[in-house]
């Protein structure tokens, strides 16, 4: 079958085994041992690039059983294939909520901690694997681990963000938070430029949740410039489920809507409107943590090439001199990013490959055209100089030396999937690219 992620590049023909219980992926193992690539779990295919692609793939959806639940403790025991969004369907009207989520709820719970991903609450919070208390996953035919922060912890540590190479994730025992809303109180906060966004996210660090839209395409005093959207949970306000409403996209969009001219546009209008909108509005959490959900396929809005989504992150100290360096670059280089979003993130964890750094995350959508790549190049530089590194969930270019400098777990990475001989039964083109 034709598999890709959400970026929707590259797009390769792959060999797809389903699995429904432990016995068939075993023998889905045994097989793959025969194949020097090895295999890859693939689950929604959310992450943007190449990590869930590979020659062979056991897709997990099948495998996504609710095990068991405290309603007292939030503690869920769940396969890897389930879906946050069914996770919140049947305990967000219990009263219980993922204590992390990213920005979207279309993914299972085995890629969230592939991904570690990451949310609005980061600088509070901290990533997907925080609420992780342990897992099990499959790490040869027939041999099946259980890890933790207790057991097995240097595995659970390379399993938490490890994009699916220290085996097939089973299961897994989640810690949910309890909530007694399904509404977010939210403020909107406009900012002139670069500087004036870095101190109101200072000013707000006590709001949950917070995110901004920022536009790349800015120049002078207004480079930088950005919308905050800050978030409290609005107390006792019901915990009802928001209706679904798709809008459908069917079909690819022409190459001008994505054209710099056009971006520019839409940018200008964001900001304008922002400044004249109400500043304070209620929303349901599902439409404040998942705008782009709503809208079935938005990657298609990129046409026929696809797109790949850049983020970063840049250690606090040098968060404003490199984004500011960044920004500069991406103006003067004409290859608009429709897209971009920063959020401020808390201290890093000790997972091998976890991407967050104690800074400023920027996370930029560019359509695959001439010269992006040579462009991203030249970012990955400045993120380098700046002591950051790039997300391997959205990753789908990045070379074995900006992997190696940015993220100093990775020889520890490398040495536990030689000594457990996970490195020829697991892999994915990201794996190769990067040689890990």
């Amino acid at each position: 079958m034709e598999l890709s992620g959400w970026g929707r590049y590259p797009r390769i023909r792959a060999q797809a085994n389903w699995f429904e219980t432990e016995a068939e992926l075993s023998q889905d193992l045994e097989a793959a041992g025969k194949v020097r690539e090895g295999l890859i779990a693939h689950g929604q295919g959310r992450s943007y690039g190449d990590s869930s692609l590979s020659r062979e793939v056991v897709l997990t959806r099948r495998f996504r059983s609710v095990l068991d639940f405290n309603p007292q403790t939030g503690r869920l025991t769940c396969e890897a294939g389930l879906t946050l969004a069914e996770l919140i369907e049947a305990f967000l009207p219990q009263g219980w909520f993922p204590a992390t989520t990213p920005g979207t709820k279309l993914i299972t719970v085995g890629g969230a901690i592939a991904s570690d991903v990451h949310g609005k609450n980061h600088h509070q919070a901290g990533t997907f694997s925080e609420g992780v208390e342990w897992l099990e996953l499959m790490t040869g035919p027939g041999e099946v681990v259980r890890c933790s922060r207790e057991e097995n912890p240097e595995l659970f540590r390379a399993t938490c963000g490890g994009m699916g190479l220290s085996g097939i994730i089973l299961r897994a025992g989640l810690r949910l938070k309890p909530i007694s809303s399904a509404y977010i109180r939210e403020r909107v906060v406009v900012a002139r430029n670069l500087e004036e966004t870095f101190r109101r996210f200072e000013e707000n660090r006590s709001a949950p949740f917070s995110v901004a839209w920022i536009d790349c395409l800015a120049r002078g005093g207004m480079a930088g410039r950005s919308v905050l959207n800050l978030g409290w949970t609005l107390e006792g306000a019901g915990l009802d489920p928001l209706p679904e409403r798709k809008l459908p996209l069917p079909f690819e969009l022409p190459d001008f809507v994505m054209s710099k001219p056009a971006i520019a546009l839409f940018n200008r209008l964001n900001f304008e409107l922002a400044k004249v909108s109400s500043r304070e509005r209620v929303r349901h959490l599902e439409s404040f943590f998942y705008p782009l959900d709503s809208i079935l396929n938005w990657n298609l809005m990129y046409g026929r090439s696809g797109f790949t989504q850049y983020q970063l992150v840049l250690p606090k100290e040098a968060s404003f001199r490199g984004l500011r360096r960044v920004l500069e670059r991406i103006g003067r280089s004409g290859l608009g990013a429709f897209l971009g979003v920063l959020k401020l993130l808390g201290p890093a964890n000790d997972n091998l490959l976890s991407f967050p750094l104690e800074g400023y995350t920027l996370a930029l959508d560019f359509k695959i055209q001439p010269g992006l790549f040579r462009l991203l190049d030249e970012l990955d530089r400045i993120v380098l100089d700046h002591g950051g590194r790039i997300y391997l969930t959205k990753d789908v270019r990045m070379k074995p030396e900006t992997l190696r400098q940015g993220y100093p777990g990775w020889e520890r990475f490398v040495e536990l999937r030689h000594r457990l001989g996970l490195k020829p039964r697991f892999g994915s083109l990201q794996s190769r690219r990067l040689e890990v």
